[in-house]
């Protein structure tokens, strides 16, 4: 494949991670148990302009991953044009999660997890990297957001 686009600046970088942070349904949450055993599973999400919020069954491989871990790599995209955020998480329980992140993530997707049969918890993933390149000529300038500031 030959490249015949200029990369795009960090700003039209943002604006386009932040886009897709509000349109696309799914993200990969990938994470890892205590012996380093991965674990990477596709869920539903909803981006509140400073956290990801995810839901699962607190059994689930992921669920106890985010709660005993607390660390995760969030991705969006295809090789040619991904987003990765790697982040801290911080379990909430149905009862617990606040209103409004509740409210939105129904919003967006359709699902309550708080009234589901099952029991399932939310996590609030805040972003301390942000990384979005599309295609191998957007290396340079990659990296969005660093220490959980952003840098563009």
């Amino acid at each position: 494949m030959k490249i015949t686009e200029q990369p795009r600046s960090p700003g039209q970088r943002k604006r386009d991670l932040l886009a897709r942070l509000e349109k696309e349904m799914d993200i990969w949450v990938a994470t890892a148990d205590a012996g380093g055993l991965p674990c990477m599973v596709p869920l539903w999400f909803l981006w509140d302009g400073d956290s990801v919020w995810l839901a699962t069954r607190p059994t689930t491989p992921t669920g106890r991953n985010l709660r005993d871990g607390g660390r995760t790599r969030l991705a969006l995209g295809d090789t040619l044009d991904v987003v990765l955020i790697d982040g801290r998480a911080e379990m909430y329980g149905a009862d617990e999660v606040p209103a409004t992140a509740a409210e939105a993530f129904l919003a967006k997707t359709g699902w309550d997890p708080r009234a589901d049969e099952a029991t399932y918890v939310y996590f609030r993933v805040r972003p301390r990297t942000v990384q979005a390149r599309n295609g191998e000529h957007e290396m340079p300038g990659r990296h969005l957001m660093r220490d959980g500031v952003w840098v563009v």
